[in-house]
């Protein structure tokens, strides 16, 4: 039986891999969740197997509770809550990493000298387990609960980051304690309430246009929490899980880090982002209004458009309008492109996946690096909700805190329409330099009306 669940784990972990491979590209993404998800079937069936497992009542029900949770939830969420509930589904795995630390920690606590056959190595593990599970859950809670609304001012306390810093340092101290002290019962619950403190503490000052690394750093956080209670637990499932995980989310941090052109520290220790705005340099200019009748004329008898969306459309739920209105663009004969930013929206991908949803080509979609240079020989750029990815500030003002990062060059097209419900900043709290361009011109209202009426236009001309 041993040697059939170990075959089973391997067949798991393989189909992991190939899974994860497939989620690189769109057109195979679908198959590759499909694979994981059997990995994960299997190693769960196989781990009912397990050597000196017992409470079988108890995993039945909890299996059926959170699938059936999964599903409903699934099923109801919609595309523009999908950050959130990434957020919180994250968070559930590192509070799952951080509950098995805890029982094993309270094993090694409780236990008589000779009891127990962990090792140094195995609690230290369990430690560290428990000290990233749980940081990744309480932070991706906070992450949750900024992206859902429920916590929309930025909480940034004195000497925020000597807290942090004093916090980390006990929990180092505690841990130790644990690891090759005489800890007891109290010790481990002062280590986990330290430990959702600082996830808590970590999150409070980090601004919305910083979830999407956030939420990728916590997603690297719980895989490597699973990693390490996989070692704990003996369980090669979680090991091989928990690393790719953890692999995979790391990579992406740093990819979204870069695309930003900010350090994680930077993101983690700073306040960009916050509601109390960023001094820069003002634009100079004005705003212009134009029509959405006006802007159907300019984008119907150009020859290139390019589409750049953001969290607006989202927002909106403008993207099924926006294909729609794109459609009609190319049976008059204009040729279109779609223009996606590493970090537009709330969540890395986020606007792949709306315009999936909305039926919108792969090929038709293009990230930063193949498009930048197309702008200059676009006759309209159309922005959708979107703001400091598409912010001249950024080559231009030393003083910005987005100066240095790479953005869609929107405002190299010979046109510029920006669809804008009004005359704010965006959620980093920055003024679009794009916006007073003298090739700029603001189309007023929300998203999906605004396209609305773009599509009666151009269908009248």
């Amino acid at each position: 039986m041993a040697t059939l669940i170990e075959i089973s784990y391997f067949a798991a972990a393989v189909l992991f891999i190939l899974g994860l491979k497939r989620m690189a590209h769109p057109r195979t993404a679908r198959s590759g969740i499909v694979w994981a998800g059997a990995g994960m079937a299997i190693a769960t069936v196989a781990t009912f197997f397990y050597p000196g497992l017992e409470n079988y009542a108890l995993m039945v029900a909890g299996i059926a509770i959170g699938g059936g949770l999964a599903w409903w939830t699934g099923k109801k969420v919609a595309m523009t809550d999908m950050p959130q509930m990434i957020a919180i589904y994250n968070g559930m795995g590192g509070g799952a990493a951080g509950a098995i630390a805890a029982v094993e920690l309270l094993k090694v606590t409780s236990a008589a000298p000779g009891e127990l056959h962990h090792g140094t190595v195995v609690v230290l593990l369990a430690v560290l387990g428990a000290m990233i599970g749980t940081v990744s859950f309480s932070g991706s809670c906070i992450a949750f609960a900024k992206l859902q609304g429920l916590q929309r001012k930025i909480v940034k306390l004195p000497m925020h980051q000597w807290i942090n810093l004093g916090l980390f340092g006990l929990m180092v101290l505690l841990g130790g304690v644990i690891i090759f002290g005489d800890a007891g019962a109290f010790t481990v619950l002062v280590f986990f309430m330290l430990a959702l403190a600082l996830g808590v503490l970590m999150t409070l000052p980090i601004g919305g246009a910083d979830m999407p690394v956030v939420i990728s750093l916590y997603n690297a956080f719980t895989g490597l929490a699973v990693a390490f209670e996989g070692f704990v637990l003996d369980n090669a499932a979680m090991i091989i899980a928990g690393t790719v995980v953890g692999a995979a989310g790391s990579l992406l941090t740093q990819l979204m880090a870069r695309a930003m052109n900010r350090p994680i520290t930077n993101v983690l220790f700073s306040s960009f982002g916050s509601d109390e705005g960023t001094q820069s340099e003002a634009p100079e200019g004005t705003m212009k209004e134009m029509q959405p009748q006006d802007a159907a004329i300019q984008m119907a008898y150009a020859g290139k458009v390019i589409v750049v969306p953001g969290y607006g459309m989202a927002v909106a739920q403008a993207q099924h309008k926006i294909w729609e209105m794109c459609q009609l663009l190319e049976t008059n004969g204009v040729e279109v492109k779609f223009a996606i930013h590493p970090v537009a929206g709330r969540m890395p991908g986020h606007m792949n996946v709306l315009l999936a949803e909305a039926g919108v080509p792969y090929d038709m979609i293009y990230d930063l690096e193949e498009i930048n240079q197309e702008f200059a020989t676009a006759d309209v750029a159309i922005v959708i909700g979107a703001n400091d990815v598409v912010n001249p500030a950024a080559r231009t003002d030393k003083s910005s805190p987005i100066f240095g990062m790479p953005i869609l060059n929107a405002d190299q097209a010979h046109n510029v329409l920006v669809v804008k419900r009004g005359r704010g900043t965006g959620f980093s709290g920055i003024e679009n330099a794009l916006f007073f361009g003298d090739n700029t011109h603001m189309v007023y209202g929300d998203g999906q009306k605004v396209a609305n009426q773009l599509i009666a236009a151009i269908k009248e001309l």
